[in-house]
């Protein structure tokens, strides 16, 4: 998806969801999320990250009986999730600088109260990844931020090392046990995905992929 294609979604939902602001005030703001999405140091939280979870969230929502608004909901955090991303910063940090960010834009851009609300919420929701948000809506954002953890294996191979780079500054010892934390965490739960289809179509290639890293990250390790 071309950023042209990603910036005319963006005018476009934020359109539907907020009829009041100007078209040339929405544009302006998709190019300044643009903007922070192609900042030199990312490597996988890129456009490419945007796109494939805007994909993503459109794949899930039918079947979780997400209606034509919620889906532009999902899109507009999406869009926000990863606004601030800094590598360094502690844990959790990131997300809820982007929180902040998103309220504060969506209020420049006169969105009601309510979804400013659930939108920061689904951004909070991607620090862990956890179920402490319930609903469809957060069922698909949350298994779209990591439908990646199921792609192809050649994509996923990509995925792993964009990651890598991005904490190109880590030694690999440190690299490789602080990542396959992060992955463990999120496919030895019962259950890896939210969604019905997720749960059923994507949950065996999501833990094949990490046992696959894992199974790089220790040997990269030793």
């Amino acid at each position: 998806m071309s950023d042209t294609e990603l910036l005319d979604g963006w005018v476009a939902a934020v359109a539907v969801l907020s009829p009041e602001v100007d078209g040339s005030v929405a544009h302006r703001a998709g190019v300044e999320l643009l903007g922070r999405w192609g900042e030199p140091h990312r490597s996988y939280h890129t456009q490419q990250h945007l796109a494939e979870m805007l994909s993503a969230i459109d794949e899930l929502g039918p079947g979780s009986g997400l209606g034509s608004r919620e889906t532009l909901l999902a899109h507009v955090a999406a869009w926000l999730h990863d606004a601030v991303y800094d590598v360094q910063a502690p844990s959790g940090e990131s997300e809820r600088k982007s929180a902040r960010m998103a309220r504060n834009l969506l209020a420049s851009l006169q969105f009601d109260g309510a979804d400013r609300q659930v939108v920061e919420e689904l951004i909070l929701l991607t620090i862990d990844h956890g179920t402490q948000l319930p609903g469809p809506l957060a069922d698909v954002f949350t298994d779209a931020d990591l439908a990646i953890l199921a792609a192809l294996e050649a994509r996923f191979d990509e995925y792993c090392a964009q990651v890598r780079a991005e904490y190109a500054h880590v030694p690999d010892a440190a690299y490789a046990t602080g990542r396959s934390e992060i992955l463990a965490a999120l496919v030895e739960r019962p259950e890896v995905y939210r969604t019905r289809f997720a749960r059923t179509a994507w949950t065996a290639a999501a833990r094949a992929n990490v046992r696959r890293e894992m199974d790089r990250l220790s040997a990269s390790s030793g």
